[in-house]
């Protein structure tokens, strides 16, 4: 009787463990990413923008050298909410049938569910908080695919991937181009459905807008903006299948 239930509670214990969240996905989704670094606030560029995997903590580009060993993952903003690059987020977890967005030619995850400013009816949305999604995706952000897990009492350690620190070392940081500390260039819409495109077009556009004003033509060929359906490049994307 009594080794009936210790048994029983070994079992409700690795039913726990298998879906507790270790610390770095935890800190990653709780986390509050670009404010103001307390450490470095009176220096330029001092938002907290960079996730220390070993730390489970927000730093900003001033705290980088005391993480110089640590695995550091960079975060970004999209219409004011933190996104990862998937191509980062893959190689921590399985983002299968977490819906991405292109902005300026990267693929993105929000890390987090967005508040919703309009009842919206469609076959398709997020099985955690009903957000309309394209086909074949079930999740709206990476908190939403987790909540769902934990839910339904899945072992989250079958789409955990061990963390390779080669993948997120500072050095290849250091090298990621310009944007590294800044926000991701984009456009302000409902971003349910859309994608913007080409940066570089837009900045050509802006500087001939510029030189029909001086010579002050009456007609203007310039367009303010470019913006392509989710939809429209998706149509080789396989069938919707039932997710598990």
């Amino acid at each position: 009787m009594v080794r009936e239930g210790q048994d029983e509670e070994e079992e409700m214990m690795m039913m726990v463990a298998a879906t507790t969240k270790p610390a770095w996905l935890e800190g990653l989704i709780g986390e509050t990413f670009f404010s103001s670094c307390g450490i470095h606030e009176s220096r330029r560029k001092s938002e907290k923008n960079v996730f220390c995997l070993l730390c489970c903590l927000s730093v900003c580009p001033h705290c980088l050298p005391s993480h110089r060993s640590h695995p550091l993952l960079q975060v970004r903003r999209y219409v004011y909410h933190d996104v990862v690059r998937l191509s980062d987020l893959e190689k921590l977890i399985d983002c299968s049938y977490v819906q991405p967005y292109t902005i300026n030619g990267a693929k993105v995850i929000f890390i987090n569910q967005r508040p919703q400013s309009r009842a919206k009816v469609s076959s398709n949305v997020c099985f955690t908080c009903d957000r309309i999604l394209q086909e074949p995706f079930h999740f709206c952000s990476l908190s939403c695919k987790v909540d769902y897990l934990v839910y339904q009492g899945d072992d989250l350690s079958s789409i955990l991937y061990r963390i390779d620190e080669s993948d997120f070392t500072f050095a290849s940081m250091r090298m990621d181009g310009h944007d590294q500390f800044g926000e991701i260039s984009t456009m302000e819409d409902d971003a349910d459905d859309i994608m913007v495109i080409s940066d570089q077009s837009e900045q050509g556009n802006n500087s001939n807008k510029k030189e029909k004003k001086k010579k002050k033509k009456k007609e203007s060929n310039y367009f303010p903006g470019m913006v392509l359906s989710l939809g429209s490049r998706r149509k080789g994307a396989p069938h919707r299948a039932p997710f598990s």
